[in-house]
This record gives structure tokens, C-alpha cells and sequence, in this order.
């Protein structure tokens, strides 16, 4: 492997970071840069709305590296954004002025919080995305006695929980009819809606935020049917777009992300994409996606680090199986697959508490999806089912046994 290669890695999150080690692993020993918008050490997201938010644990339990970065002899460039790529000269460039040369390029940026219309600058409002987030997040919680969570999505479930387990009153606002409905389908949202309302949280479904209340703090909401919700904190948690707009003008074609092949290269040669921002074609479902959980950044990661070193041309396809979880309260929740609202679904077991349930995602007979709660060994044979291409009468024996 040639030590005067140059690969550069954008994004100084879980993909980045995992590509980076898999690299050095991998054997590759030539110039690696990881270049990161961020101040922090490489950190891991999945605890900012739960764990870190109820105070349970310090900023420096989520470092996703414990051992030191030395021994991956990393350019490691940290509070430095990336604000444009000049693929012809193969330059990377930074706010500030500074250029990043290189031969291979890792776009690995994830995601960016959407915001709602005409969202005002308030104190008490907030959105959820990174360490510095969630801490001034833990910190108004301590101050306040009710809140308002904008968004029943995995990261406004797990802040509405969070809340609501400090003793906080909480209401959750959705423009669905059902948490996830979009993702999950209304049957199983309404599960999770009433999981909620049965600890305590205040869920109202197919409503928008019409205005907000407060001249310099945040004081409540008003609803689109002119319900008035008082409130000292509002969290804004209605999912994340892809973080591409220092991509444009580069010639890396974008769609709803980075628009990858099945190898996670991108429209320019030598040019692929890792975690939240890349979407690419999937063939063992036969359509394109892109993925916003930890588990498809790792696997994902892997596979770059694999296509980089690999022979050109005999990269393999990312054929894969998403996986994703979100604990709220109790439950640990547990999804697999590519489940659609209209797929057949079968809910089996558990419903009138929906604490132990297995829920069933089935397209033309096909296992395309399951999602269980509290039941982590069931969740990884039905994952293996569907990589297999199983049969929706295969998965209900798992689920049944």
C-alpha cells in the first residue's frame, strides 16, 4: 500500500471515525486527514437524548475512542468545517482558508436539524443534534416544569421520555396521526402513543405548531386548531436532513444525500460516502435508501474502508440489513428491514401493554421488516431472515417460539 496516498475523511462522527480505524486496520499507511466541524473528540449520539440528558452520565462516557488517536496517525482537524470540494484538484476546502489535498475522499457528515417554518430565536428553544445540544438541553431541564417536545420520532419519543422520567410534565406534538406513522405505519404508532400516555405524557396527534408564545423566553404554543400549551422549554425534534450543501458545484451528484452506486462510491470516481449522508442503492431490496441509525454507519463505515483498499473496480455491493433501536422508558424497541405503512403487518403478542410485542412486516409474502420490543434475540434471527430473503410464515415461527 502506498504510503504517499492520501485519503480524507469529512466528518468527525461515528462513520468517520469507524472508516478511519478500519482503514489503519485494513493496512493502509499512507496520509489519513478526519476533518470535523465539531471541537469534541469523535462522540457517540445514541445517549444525548437519553442518558446524558437525565444527567445519568458526563460527556466523557460518550467518547467513541478509548484508545488513544496516536496510534491511528491521524491529520485529525477538529472545529473546522469543510466548506466546498474541488474534485479536479482533488483539494478539500476548510473554513479559514486551509486546503486538504487528497487521492480518496470519505464524505461522512450525516445530518443537519430541520427547523420549522419561520422557527423564532427563543430562549427555552431548543433542538437536539450534538454535545453541546444536549448539555445546555440537561441544563434548562433542570429549571423547568413543563415541556414541549415538536416531533413523536425516535429522537422526540426518547427526549419526551427522558422528560417525563425527571418528573416533568410533558406533551408531544405530532402533525401525523400516529407517532412514526411514516416510517412504521399508524397501527404500531398508536402502540407507541399509547406506551406514552400510559407513563404519563400528554400526546397530541395530527397537530401542528401555528405560533409561538413568549417575547424573549419561550411561554407555550399554539396549535393549528387554537389549543393553547403552556410551557417553559420546547424541544424541536422533527428529524434531520443530510448535511450536502458544501457538496454543491463539485460535481458529486446529489439526491436526498450523497447519490451513491451499490459500492457507497459516488458519481465521482474514488469518491464515496458513509452513514446518515449517503444514499445508495441497496440490492438486496432492490431499491435506493439512505439510513439514519448507528448500526448501518458502522457496517457502512466497514465496507468504504474495504472498497478504498480494495482493487479498483472490485469493490462489492453494501447489501445490508438496517437495524436501529431507541429505548424509551422500560422498552427497548428494536427495528430491522425496510418496513413501508402499506406492507401486510402482523402485531403478535403483548399489544393491550405493547411491552413485549413482535411486530411484522411482510410484501408479497416476503419478511421485508419486524420491529420488537424487549426482545433482543428475536430481533437478530429475524434480521438474518430477512438478509435471507425468508418467508413472512418463517418469521412469525421466530416470533411465535
Amino acid at each position: 500500500m502506498s504510503k504517499s496516498r492520501a485519503i480524507a475523511i469529512v466528518g468527525a462522527s461515528l462513520a468517520g471515525l469507524r472508516t478511519a480505524e478500519f482503514l489503519r486496520r485494513g493496512g493502509f499507511e499512507g496520509k489519513l486527514a478526519l476533518i470535523g466541524d465539531e471541537e469534541h473528540l469523535p462522540y457517540d449520539r445514541p445517549p444525548l437524548s437519553k442518558e446524558l440528558l437525565r444527567g445519568e452520565w458526563e460527556p466523557e462516557r460518550l467518547a467513541l475512542r478509548r484508545k488513544s488517536y496516536d496510534e491511528l496517525a491521524l491529520d485529525l482537524k477538529l472545529g473546522r468545517r469543510a466548506i466546498a470540494v474541488d474534485t479536479d484538484a482533488h483539494e478539500v476546502h476548510l473554513e479559514g482558508g486551509e486546503s486538504v489535498a487528497f487521492d480518496d475522499l470519505v464524505v461522512a457528515t450525516g445530518g443537519q436539524v430541520r427547523r420549522l417554518p419561520k422557527q423564532p430565536e427563543l430562549s427555552g428553544l431548543f433542538t437536539l443534534r450534538t454535545l453541546d445540544d444536549a448539555v445546555m438541553i440537561r441544563d434548562a431541564l433542570k429549571k423547568a416544569s413543563r415541556i414541549a417536545v415538536i416531533g413523536a420520532g425516535f429522537i422526540g419519543a426518547e427526549v419526551a421520555a427522558s422528560a417525563r422520567q425527571l418528573g416533568l410534565e410533558v406533551v408531544m406534538i405530532e402533525a401525523l396521526d400516529a407517532p412514526l406513522a411514516q416510517s412504521l405505519g399508524s397501527r404500531l404508532g398508536r402502540i407507541l402513543q399509547q406506551v406514552h400516555e400510559r407513563r404519563g405524557v400528554e400526546v397530541r396527534c395530527g397537530r401542528r405548531v401555528a405560533a409561538f408564545v413568549g417575547t424573549d423566553c419561550v411561554e407555550g404554543l399554539t396549535l393549528d386548531d387554537g389549543t393553547d400549551i403552556p410551557c417553559d422549554l420546547v424541544v424541536v425534534g422533527i428529524g434531520v436532513e443530510p448535511a450536502v450543501s458544501w457538496l454543491k458545484g463539485s460535481g458529486i451528484e446529489l439526491d436526498d444525500g450523497v447519490r451513491c452506486d451499490e459500492t457507497c462510491m459516488s458519481s465521482v470516481p474514488r469518491v464515496f460516502a458513509a452513514g446518515d449522508v449517503a444514499s445508495w442503492y441497496n440490492p438486496l431490496f432492490e431499491e435506493r435508501m439512505r439510513v439514519e441509525h448507528w448500526t448501518n454507519a458502522v457496517e457502512q463505515a466497514r465496507h468504504v474502508a474495504a472498497a478504498l483498499l480494495a482493487t479498483p473496480g472490485e469493490a462489492k455491493p453494501f447489501a445490508s440489513v438496517p437495524m436501529f433501536w431507541s429505548d424509551q422508558f422500560d422498552l427497548k424497541i428494536q427495528g430491522v428491514g425496510r418496513p413501508r405503512p402499506t406492507d401486510e403487518l402482523i402485531i403478535l403478542g403483548g399489544v393491550a401493554e405493547g411491552d413485549n410485542l413482535v411486530a411484522l412486516y411482510g410484501r408479497a409474502g416476503r419478511l421485508v421488516g419486524a420491529v420488537t420490543f424487549n426482545q433482543p434475540p428475536r430481533i437478530i434471527k429475524l434480521r438474518r431472515l430477512i438478509g435471507e430473503h425468508g418467508e413472512l410464515e418463517d418469521a412469525m415461527e421466530i416470533a411465535e417460539s
